[in-house]
C-alpha cells in the first residue's frame, strides 16, 4: 500500500466504497487523515467500518472543516449532473480530486523523480499498460502495475526512484487528478465514449489531453484528428511529443508498416521489430499498443534486445483476442470484452474464415458498422437479447442460427468447424454487453474458456 501522508491530520470526505474507494480511505488513514466515507450502499459502508475507517452521511457533515472529497471515479462529477457530494462540496469552495491525484501528491512528496508511466486512450490503453508493464519486467526493472486496469493505485507499493509505476487511467480518473504530470505519458487514440459524463466530444478530448499536457515526455498516436490537435498543442507547448502511427509516418517516433515496427529518427528508419507470430498482438489496434510500448521502453532506456523479447513473451489480456484453445486447423478466441462494434470491428479485422458468436444485450447501432467485414464471415450464432435485431441485420448476407445460449453456440460452431476443408476461427466477440446472460464480460469469457476447454480434442491454451 501507499500511504496517503499529504492530508495527515485533515479531514478529508470520501465517497464511494467500491474497489478503488476501500483501499483510497485505508491509504488516508494509514497516512493519518481523518476521513468520512459514504456510500449509497449501506453493506459498503459497514464493511469499511469493519476496517477500522469512519463512516457517515456527508450531507451531515460540517464541509467547513473539510480539506478535500474523494470521489471514485464511477460518481458523476459534472455530468450528466454533478453528484450530490460533489454539489456539496463545490458550494462549500472543497477541492475534489480521486486516487490519481492523491498517488501523484504522495509521489512528489517523498519521490519527485519516481519514474512514473501513465496511459490513457479511448480503445487500447489497458493491453498497453500491460504490454509496457511487461517489457519493464523482463528488462529487470522493478515494475507496479495499476490504476483502470483493475488494481487501485494506491494498494501498490510506493514510489521511489527505483520503482516504475505503469498506471492506466481513464477519463473520469483523470478529471480528478489537476496535478497529473507522469515521467512519460501515452495517449493512444480518441473517439466517441463517455459523451454523456463529459457533455460533449471537444470536453473529452481536453480531458484526455491533461494526461499528456505536463509531462516530461509524451507518447501520442497520431491515426484520429483530435490526437493528432493534441499532439501538435503539446509540442507547441514545449512538450518533448513521441509520435505513434499504425501508417508510415515522416515525423520523428515510431510507425507500423504491416508487421514491422519502425523508429524514425532525424537520420533515418529503422526497424526495430517484427510482431508477425505474436498471437497477443494481432491486428492493426495491437500494433498501434505496440508501437506505444516499444516507445516507452525506449524513453526509459531498455535495449531494442529486451524490448524484442519481452513483445515475443507477452501473453495478453484475458478476454481480448485472447486464444483459448485449437483443435486441429481451428482456432478459439475469446473476445468477450467487445462489447460494441467498435471493439469487434478489430477482431473480424484480424481473422478470416469466422465462425462468429455475437450478441446479448444490444448497444445503439447494433452490428451495422460492421457490414464490410460480413464476407469474412462463414457462419454466425446469435445469443441473448440482440438476436432477433442481429439476425434482420445479417439478413440474407451470412449464415446464421438462432443459438440462443453460449453453450449452443459453442457446440455449434465447434460441429461447424470441424466439417470445414482448412483453417477457421471460432471467434467470441459479441458486440453486446453481457448483463441479459452474465453479471460482466469476464464472466462470459470465463465460461466460453471453459466451454472450449471441455471440448474433445482440444488443446487448450494458457490451462
Amino acid at each position: 500500500m501507499t500511504p496517503v501522508t499529504t492530508f495527515s491530520g485533515k479531514t478529508v470526505a470520501l465517497f464511494g466504497l467500491g474497489g478503488s474507494g476501500l483501499v483510497t480511505a485505508l491509504a488516508l488513514k494509514e497516512g493519518g487523515a481523518h476521513v468520512v466515507a459514504c456510500d449509497d450502499n449501506p453493506a459498503k459502508m459497514t464493511e469499511a467500518a469493519a476496517k477500522g475507517i469512519g463512516t457517515g452521511d456527508l450531507r451531515q457533515l460540517d464541509w467547513s472543516k473539510v480539506s478535500a472529497l474523494i470521489l471514485s471515479p464511477g460518481v458523476p462529477l459534472t455530468h450528466p449532473e454533478p453528484h450530490w457530494s460533489a454539489k456539496l462540496a463545490n458550494e462549500a469552495g472543497v477541492e475534489i480530486i480521486g486516487d490519481i491525484e492523491l498517488f501523484c501528491r504522495e509521489r512528489a512528496r517523498i519521490a519527485p523523480d519516481a519514474p512514473f508511466v501513465a496511459i490513457t486512450g479511448t480503445n487500447g490503453k489497458s493491453t498497453t499498460t500491460a504490454l509496457i508493464a511487461h517489457i519493464l519486467r523482463e528488462a529487470g526493472r522493478d515494475v507496479q502495475m495499476g490504476g483502470n486496469i483493475g488494481t487501485a493505485i494506491l494498494s501498490l507499493e510506493p514510489p521511489s526512484d527505483s520503482r516504475i509505476h505503469v498506471i492506466e487511467c481513464s477519463s473520469f480518473q483523470i478529471d480528478l487528478a489537476p496535478s497529473l504530470a507522469p515521467t512519460v505519458g501515452v495517449h493512444l487514440n480518441l473517439s466517441p465514449d463517455h459523451i454523456d459524463r463529459h457533455g460533449t466530444m471537444e470536453s473529452y478530448a481536453a480531458i484526455k489531453e491533461r494526461l499528456v499536457a505536463k509531462a516530461q515526455q509524451a507518447v501520442i498516436g497520431i491515426d484520429d484528428g483530435l490526437s493528432r490537435a493534441i499532439a501538435d498543442t503539446c509540442t507547441a507547448k514545449g512538450v518533448k511529443v513521441t509520435r505513434i502511427s499504425i501508417e508510415p509516418m515522416g515525423a520523428e517516433g515510431f510507425f507500423a508498416d504491416g508487421t514491422t515496427l519502425v523508429q524514425v529518427t532525424p537520420s533515418d528508419a529503422v526497424a526495430v521489430a517484427d510482431l508477425a507470430g505474436i498471437g497477443s498482438l494481432r491486428g492493426s489496434h495491437n500494433a498501434q499498443n505496440a508501437a506505444a510500448a516499444v516507445a516507452v521502453a525506449v524513453a526509459l532506456g531498455v535495449s531494442g534486445e529486451k524490448i524484442r523479447s519481452g513483445l515475443y513473451t507477452f501473453p495478453g489480456l484475458p478476454h481480448r483476442m485472447e486464444e483459448v484453445g485449437r483443435i486441429r486447423s481451428t482456432l478459439f478466441i475469446n473476445d468477450s470484452k467487445a462489447t460494441n462494434a467498435d471493439s469487434t470491428e478489430k477482431a473480424l479485422k484480424s481473422f478470416d474464415n469466422i465462425l462468429w458468436i455475437l450478441g446479448g444485450k444490444p448497444k445503439e447501432g447494433g452490428i451495422e458498422p460492421l457490414k464490410e467485414y460480413f464476407p469474412k464471415i462463414r457462419k454466425a450464432y446469435l445469443i441473448g437479447a440482440a438476436t432477433e435485431e442481429f439476425a434482420k441485420t445479417l439478413g440474407n448476407g451470412v449464415p446464421y442460427v438462432r443459438s440462443g445460449t453460449l453453450d449452443n453456440a459453442v457446440q455449434q460452431a465447434a460441429a461447424d468447424a470441424a466439417a470445414m476443408n482448412g483453417p477457421s476461427v471460432v471467434l467470441l466477440s459479441p458486440a453486446c454487453a453481457s448483463y441479459d446472460q452474465f453479471p460482466n464480460y469476464e464472466v462470459r469469457g470465463n465460461h466460453f474458456r471453459e466451454l472450449v476447454r471441455a471440448l474433445p480434442g482440444v488443446e487448450a491454451k494458457g490451462a
